[in-house]
């Protein structure tokens, strides 16, 4: 699931971050580039549901998303 949503972030040009810290996550604009900061030691289900939290409150109407990964979107951020 990590690799579509990385997949689907350089169809909508958003850079992911895979960082450490002491942070949860999330998406963020700096000079005009959007990103999304991903903690990379949090474990991989805190992470994928940063990523679909983020994804979430993005217009992905338009845009052809496999299934399974339009659904872990909805179903993660209800």
């Amino acid at each position: 699931m990590l690799t579509m949503f990385e997949e689907l972030s350089d169809k909508l040009n958003i850079k992911l971050v895979h960082t450490k810290g002491s942070f949860e996550g999330g998406s963020c604009v700096y000079n005009n580039q959007e990103y999304i900061v991903i903690n990379k030691s949090k474990p991989i289900e805190q992470r994928l549901k940063v990523l679909a939290t983020s994804f979430h409150y993005r217009d992905l109407s338009d845009k052809y998303l496999v299934p399974v990964l339009r659904s872990y979107i909805e179903e993660v951020t209800v």
